[in-house]
């Protein structure tokens, strides 16, 4: 048979992209009930056209809709020929992320999955040629940066970021600051650590250093997380980045059984907890997820910068381009698998779609570990309607309609008057056999033996930080714990605390409160199901109309307002909810 050349190379991206497509599916963990929301593109074959007007399109060759253009995210870093590491794992990682991957090859390395034999730096016209040339077609929307070999390399790249900031064209950078294989094969001179350090440090929006860099960079042992933390604001001092990661996946290495003068000990082995500290003034912050029994680490720093990168240039926020990427690690590694003499690489596997990968996120180092409070009480899994209401009497009148899940919201109201409020509402559910729940007023749920307390983001701080320990009196009376997301680095603040349920708002347009915060969307509510292990509660702006859409989309509850508070016929609305959510609690 023969091919053309145009067509040969056709049905290799065909083939090509079926076989990535159905790797990236194959790494999804089992315990993921329903596909996570991610790009659709790097599963399907694009072509290209041209319209009567000289532009280009794209369509779907199968004939299905226009798909979303992939934002372009750079790589510039070493080759590993061994596949695990380097431009090799962060091109998988920004495909696997939905983005479209361009790599800027510093060095070759002649390597496989135990040692390095070989470096040879790639030469500085070659390096800037195709800076220059991507950047003409092709410009990043993020750039990750990892091995950067030589002092003039590395001003190389540093003049070309200075230019770009300069013409302001600039987009998030993450600088891994590759210095020393797992193998122990130094990659960085002296030189090219302090070029970084003046020319990259100050352009990058995140540096990423685990603890053996970060030793090199600062000067010292980092023993404890005290230590850990105190380097983290070295860092920002030195390079003047926008935020520094300290990554703790190495914190055991080489401690014995060293303490810290505190007598608190060191990391806790039963995790792994990196600390992100910004530059904006903001208290750093502990990421942290469980350990995993699982040596086949092999490219995950570069992973996880790379898939900063990816999450950054979808718009996410930082700390939940940070929040996430660690996931995405975790999920990684679990699936990682052995293939040489070696560590196996971590799989390139997609978005992160397991609760069990999920880090939790918390101000002070002990709150993520060894501190980390218990599991409270549970409440019912399928809660269905879930109503909010502003005063006792409409919680009398919707018991009267049957409704079991009732949130008491009340604000801005004299302390007297708040607490006679609570105290009927709590009495009228005990006389029902139905679930108060108080919104932000700890003292009252308490003390009136409400069935649970309903916080959001910044009254969960507030009732953590303060002295009296309100949350530990809560959990002990059995009283359970909701609590708001609008974020994913909120999600991992949630989760640290171990709520009973979690809710995610607003999924659409609302009315009925202010929110900083746009529509969510089924898509995101899809998410939060796959990465929530505890009920999930959908609110914000839901109609009647779009309720099954939200309930199959993964929410346990729809908590509900105007829809009932504002209905011409009470009665009637509660009992269709109740029929579309199919459930009498």
């Amino acid at each position: 048979m023969v091919l053309y050349p145009r067509v040969h190379s056709c049905l290799l991206l065909v083939l090509a992209s079926l076989a990535l497509g159905s790797t990236a599916e194959a790494f999804v963990p089992a315990t993921a009930s329903r596909k996570p929301w991610r790009y659709a593109w790097p599963n399907t074959i694009m072509a290209s056209s041209t319209t009567e007007s000289g532009r280009s399109s794209e369509y779907d060759v199968a004939g299905g809709p226009q798909l979303p253009v992939p934002p372009i995210v750079w790589s510039i870093a070493g080759s590993d020929s061994g596949g695990g590491a380097g431009v090799q794992a962060d091109l998988q990682a920004f495909h696997a992320l939905g983005c479209h991957g361009c790599s800027v090859i510093t060095a070759l390395t002649a390597q496989n999955s135990h040692q390095v034999r070989k470096v040879e730096v790639s030469s500085l016209d070659m390096l800037r040629t195709t800076l220059a040339t991507l950047e003409d077609d092709m410009p990043a929307k993020a750039i990750k940066i990892g091995m950067l070999a030589t002092a003039d390399v590395v001003r190389a790249v540093g003049i070309f970021l200075s230019e770009k900031a300069t013409e302001g064209s600039s987009g998030a950078v993450i600088c891994d600051p590759v210095m020393v294989t797992s193998s122990g094969s130094v990659l960085q001179d002296e030189l090219a650590r302090q070029a970084m350090i003046d020319t990259i440090f100050p352009r990058a929006t995140l540096i990423t250093p685990n603890k053996h860099e970060a030793e090199m960079l600062v000067g010292y042992t980092l023993r404890t997380p005290e230590d850990l933390e105190r380097a983290a604001h070295d860092l920002l001092a030195m390079g003047k980045s926008g935020a520094v990661l300290v990554k703790g996946g190495h914190a055991l290495d080489g401690l014995g059984g060293e303490r810290s003068a505190s007598g608190e000990g060191l990391f806790d082995a039963a995790v792994a907890q990196d600390y992100l500290l910004e530059s904006n003034g903001k208290s750093g912050l502990w990421i942290t997820s469980p350990r995993l029994e699982n040596q086949n680490t092999h490219g995950t720093g570069c992973t996880l910068s790379s898939a900063v990168a990816a999450f950054l240039a979808q718009d996410l926020p930082l700390v939940d381009a940070v929040v996430l990427a660690k996931a995405y690690v975790s999920q990684g590694i679990r699936a990682a698998r052995k293939l040489g003499r070696g560590p196996g690489p971590v799989q390139q596997t997609g978005w992160p779609a397991s609760a069990s990968d999920f880090p939790w996120v918390t101000s002070r180092v002990e709150e993520g570990s060894k501190k980390r409070p218990g599991p409270f009480a549970e409440c019912e899994r399928d809660m269905g309607l879930y109503a909010c209401v502003a005063s006792a009497v409409w919680v009398q009148r919707l018991l009267e309609l049957g409704v079991k899940d009732i949130q008491l919201r009340i604000k801005d109201r004299p302390a007297l008057e708040l607490e006679h409020e609570v105290a009927e509402a709590a009495e009228s559910c005990r006389k029902a056999n139905a679930r108060l729940w108080v919104n932000d007023y700890w003292e009252l749920a308490v003390r009136y033996k409400a069935y649970g307390l309903h916080v959001g983001q910044e009254d969960m701080d507030r009732l953590m930080n303060s002295p009296d320990l309100p949350l530990v009196a809560v959990k002990n009376e059995g009283i359970r714990l909701g609590v708001s997301t609008h974020t994913f680095a909120e999600l991992g603040r949630a989760i640290a605390l171990r709520p009973s349920y979690i809710s995610l708002g607003p999924i659409f347009s609302t009315t009925s409160k202010k929110v900083r915060f746009g529509p969510q969307g089924l898509a995101r509510l899809r998410q939060w199901r796959h990465l929530v292990d505890v009920p999930l509660v959908a609110i914000g702006g839901i109609g009647l109309e779009a309720a099954q859409g939200v309930r199959d989309a993964g929410a346990d509850g729809i908590c509900v307002i105007s829809a009932l508070t504002q209905a011409s016929d009470v009665a009637q609305a509660v009992q269709a909810w109740r029929a579309v959510l199919r459930t009498g609690k």
